[in-house]
């Protein structure tokens, strides 16, 4: 299947970044389905369903602050995001050898990517205490995959799982949590609404 074409609204997102961003999506179109970072029928829909929909978390992000992104895969979100704001910094967990190193060997240093470091890990073997954010796309469940996040954040820290249409069922399911682990606040964002045709749903939790 063939790569989707770059939207209009792409420019819009990444401004004169943009260049970056075709050539992420050209590489994925080049060694995804080879080397298992994303399946073909997923090019078609690049990057309204992927590129775009992580790229737009950033803007949930301040100036400065470094982000974890756990289970980065492809590079997703955290790469849209390293491109979308050169201003904040970026690490990528990735535990598969394979992607891990892609994304090291060739994503980064092909991109010029100076504020992004990839590091092979699984959550728990992550620095704790260290990132101001940390942020995962289609890891598990909230309840489950805020177990992994909140030991990586610093103390009042925030965490941004990007969700879906049960992100409230998934928030209720985790509040009993809340004391145990430090949850201080639960909120469903909304980013990319006015630009973009399917938003992207973000649970932003607030940490004591």
């Amino acid at each position: 299947m063939d790569l989707e074409k770059t939207p209009e609204i792409a420019k819009t997102i990444f401004g004169d970044r943009l260049p970056l961003a075709e050539k992420y999506a050209a590489l994925l179109g080049r060694d995804g389905d080879t080397l298992g970072l994303i399946g073909p029928r997923e090019l078609p829909i690049l990057w309204s369903r992927h590129i775009l929909n992580s790229a737009v978390v950033a803007d949930l992000v301040e100036p400065g602050e470094t982000v974890a992104d756990v289970g980065s895969g492809a590079g997703f979100p955290g790469i849209p995001m390293a491109i979308k704001r050169p201003d904040i910094q970026l690490t990528l967990i990735e535990p598969m050898e394979r992607r891990a190193n892609w994304l090291a060997n060739v994503v980064v240093p092909d991109l010029g990517l100076t504020n992004v470091e990839v590091l092979r890990a699984r959550a728990e073997e992550a620095p704790v205490d260290r990132y101001d954010v940390v942020t995962a796309r289609a890891v598990s469940a909230l309840p489950k995959l805020v177990k992994m996040l909140e030991p990586l954040a610093r103390k009042g820290g925030k965490i941004l799982a990007m969700k879906g249409s049960k992100a409230a069922e998934e928030i209720a399911e985790t509040k009993p949590l809340a004391s145990k682990l430090g949850l201080e606040t639960f909120e469903i964002v909304t980013v990319g609404e006015n630009i973009l045709q399917d938003p992207t749903t973000v649970v932003r939790i607030g940490l004591r």
